[in-house]
């Protein structure tokens, strides 16, 4: 048969990227079309996006696939809980802001304070995380007049899609999360919202992953691109992510690494807890078999790393993951520890230096130089990864039994050694790509290429060569399992003894204060 061709556009917080994807009944192939580097930046007032520069760039690589490919539909996944507003006549009412603004943990702080934190969970599922879209919103509604000035809001894939065929709404999983949304009922808090001081007239109609928002409009409705569809994908990358995830084995966690690292196990509706103050309930990419929830937490990630090169390239030292990689091999581990997720290291900026203060703050060696900063950013990470497994774990009532890690992370050896040997895990290193993969899957099972996720992860695990590194392998050479259990509890102690420092717009540190 005849290979079909479907675009996959991926935002993610460091860049962007056009996939081409096409199925030839038995594996799917793949070409990158353009991928551009993107980040937030400070104007205005506030840490924003230039969403004119990711469309513009979205829009060249479609038409550049277009010159010689049939396409039969498109779709866009990003990063969830940062959004756009668009005023009545269509048009943005301003640059949308990051979620490692400083405005974010006002807005968690004012939600606290107006409804209490067990209100802000009990509907959604969400950890409390000042990340989440809801904090945002409601700082909208305390420091300014955004929310006066618009008509609708969009999370940022919605709006590329928006662009694409005018479609007015917003895709599930991305609604979840936003910190807004019941996921179990399948509808906006709008009672929550009204609290916070969120018009409902603002919310969009949330759709199902694989829904067909029309034909291609506008200029890029030519060439290949004539009479392609636009299909809506799980468009948070995350559970396009999961989509793609083969989770072979019963009880395997996904590890979806990137800018974040989300790990979680995949759950049915209904099932297991539905709340967890450690864990966040999202919606998966569902199937005609039904919904499926992901029961996951947020980890800082690559972002440390990614951070850390771009500030010593300001220096002058450049670096690349390979290189880093390797200079954080020869350095001795678990001598260095931090909290990856410290308030800290949120905003962009010397997150080196950060990096020290933190450990000079909490008894740790500081580490002096790149290798070192870079091995203690690793083994942070794998700790951090084992705690999550942990709460799972709880949550669900069953052991996990391994780690699928899939996204760019999947090719850093070394995090994923240390995680294997931290967990006590098997760690199975999957498809980079999965998230255009599992984007463009659940196009193709719109389009009756394929039957479901099922049938869609058979045909990933088949097109891709994977790694699997055992926790026994790892240790060769290496610390042992006491040893990892010790250093996990000498986080434990350094995390929950931590005074938070608040980060102003710039980056640099401001007044300590306790949470």
């Amino acid at each position: 048969m005849s290979a079909r061709t479907v675009a996959a556009v991926d935002l993610g917080a460091e860049s962007g990227r056009v996939v081409a994807v096409s199925f030839d009944g038995r594996r799917l192939h793949w070409r990158t079309v353009d991928r551009f580097p993107h980040a937030p930046t400070h104007r205005d007032g506030a840490l924003r996006w230039d969403v004119h520069h990711l469309l513009e760039r979205t829009e060249r690589a479609l038409g550049e696939l277009a010159t010689h490919t049939d396409v039969a539909s498109v779709g866009v996944d990003g990063w969830g809980v940062d959004y756009a507003l668009l005023g009545a006549d269509g048009t943005l009412v301003d640059r949308p802001t990051c979620y490692r603004d400083p405005r974010q943990r006002r807005g968690l702080d004012s939600a606290v304070r107006t409804v209490g934190r067990q209100r802000l969970t009990a509907a959604s599922g969400a950890r409390v995380e000042a990340i989440n879209t809801v904090f945002g919103l409601h700082a909208d509604a305390v420091e300014g007049d955004r929310l006066t000035r618009a008509d609708l809001l969009l999370m940022l894939p919605d709006l590329v899609h928006h662009r694409l065929s005018g479609t007015r709404a917003t895709e599930r999983t991305l609604a979840s999360t936003t910190g807004a949304y019941d996921t179990g009922a399948r509808r906006w808090d709008t009672g929550l919202l009204a609290d916070l001081g969120v018009p409902e007239r603002i919310l969009p109609e949330v759709v199902d992953a694989g829904t067909d928002s029309g034909p291609l409009t506008g200029d890029l409705a030519g060439g290949g691109l004539r009479g392609a569809r636009v299909v809506v994908p799980a468009a948070h990358d995350t559970a396009s992510a999961v989509a793609a995830t083969p989770l072979a084995a019963p009880g395997a966690l996904f590890c979806s690494s990137g800018t974040w690292s989300l790990i979680g196990a995949e759950v049915a509706p209904g099932t297991g807890p539905q709340r967890s103050p450690a864990l966040s309930r999202e919606a998966g990419a569902g199937d005609r078999h039904g919904d499926r929830d992901l029961l996951l937490r947020n980890v800082a990630g690559l972002w440390l790393l990614q951070e850390c090169r771009r500030w010593w390239a300001r220096e002058g030292l450049v670096l690349d993951y390979p290189a880093l990689a390797s200079l954080a091999a020869a350095e001795p581990p678990l001598r260095s520890l931090v909290d990856p997720d410290a308030e800290e290291f949120v905003a962009p900026g010397d997150v080196p230096g950060r990096i020290r203060a933190w450990c000079a703050a909490h008894g740790e060696p500081v580490p002096a130089t790149p290798g070192a900063v870079a091995r203690c950013i690793v083994d942070s990470l794998a700790l951090t990864y084992r705690a999550v497994v942990d709460e799972v774990a709880a949550a669900t009532g069953a052991a996990p039994t391994a780690i699928d890690v899939t996204g760019g992370g999947s090719q850093h050896l070394g995090l994923a050694r240390a995680t294997a040997a931290a967990t006590g895990l098997p760690v199975r290193c999957g498809a980079v790509e999965a998230t255009a993969l599992g984007n463009a899957g659940v196009q193709l099972i719109a389009l009756g290429e394929l039957r479901d996720l099922t049938d869609l992860r058979r045909v990933v695990a088949a097109s891709i060569e994977g790694r699997v590194l055992e926790p026994e392998d790892t240790a060769a050479g290496g610390p042992g399992a006491d040893a990892w259990a010790e250093a996990a509890d000498r986080l434990d102690r350094a995390v929950a003894a931590r005074e938070p420092r608040r980060v102003d717009p710039t980056g640099r540190l401001a007044t300590t204060e306790r949470r």
